[in-house]
């Protein structure tokens, strides 16, 4: 298997065999369940379809509990898609931490803080209009001139400008597995990952 789905837990920081002090984040990763396997005949492309986290029948719809009963397990919360894959992967199979090594490099992706709504400062790096002396009066944050005038008539798409910021889906790559604790499905993970504690991410080969 190609990747696994997993909460962050939170960060840590662990000691090198050199005597190093080295920052990771911890993840909660699975166990989970393979609930499709997708095939270029049946489907149109080839993947492996695997759930993370039990959910209340009650809040399943009809369709769901159908879909995850023929995989024989309970319906999760959360599906995800990996398009890489064992071929000798089986509905109902579990997948756990042991795919992964001490050292490997894998790629984590997930939902990153929401910020609100930001001003230019806060969102692009903007320096503000000027000085505070010199006639300028509460412009310290301001975005200056977006170029409308009579010519273009118009602010250009792209324009930076005011906005909301954060919750995006970002990807951080090359992340070294530094230790992992099988009995209790933890991975630490070397250095920072998206998202706030108790967020879902998915760690890829």
């Amino acid at each position: 298997m190609p990747g696994i789905i997993g909460r962050k837990i939170g960060m840590t920081s662990v000691y090198s065999e050199e005597g190093k002090n080295l920052p990771c984040t911890v993840v909660a990763a699975g166990p989970c369940v393979v609930t499709q396997v997708r095939t270029n005949e049946v489907d149109g492309y080839n993947a492996v379809q695997i759930g993370y986290e039990d959910k209340g029948e009650k809040h399943t719809s009809a369709a769901l509990r159908g879909h995850f009963k023929k995989a024989g397990t309970t319906p999760k919360r959360f599906v995800v898609e990996f398009d890489e894959y064992e071929k000798d992967v089986k509905l109902g199979d579990i997948i756990d931490v042991s795919i992964f090594e001490e050292g490997d490099f894998v790629d984590v992706s997930g939902t990153s803080k929401g910020k609100g709504f930001q001003g230019v400062v806060k969102r692009h790096g903007f320096r503000g209009v000027g000085d505070a002396t010199h006639g300028q009066h509460n412009r310290l944050r301001a975005p200056g001139s977006v170029g409308g005038a009579s010519t273009p008539a118009r602010v250009f798409k792209g324009m930076r400008m005011a906005g909301r910021m954060g919750g995006d889906q970002v990807l951080v790559e090359n992340l070294r597995i530094l230790k992992i604790l099988g009995d209790q499905n933890l991975i630490l993970i070397k250095g920072a990952i998206p998202g706030p504690k108790g967020s879902i991410v998915t760690i890829e080969k």
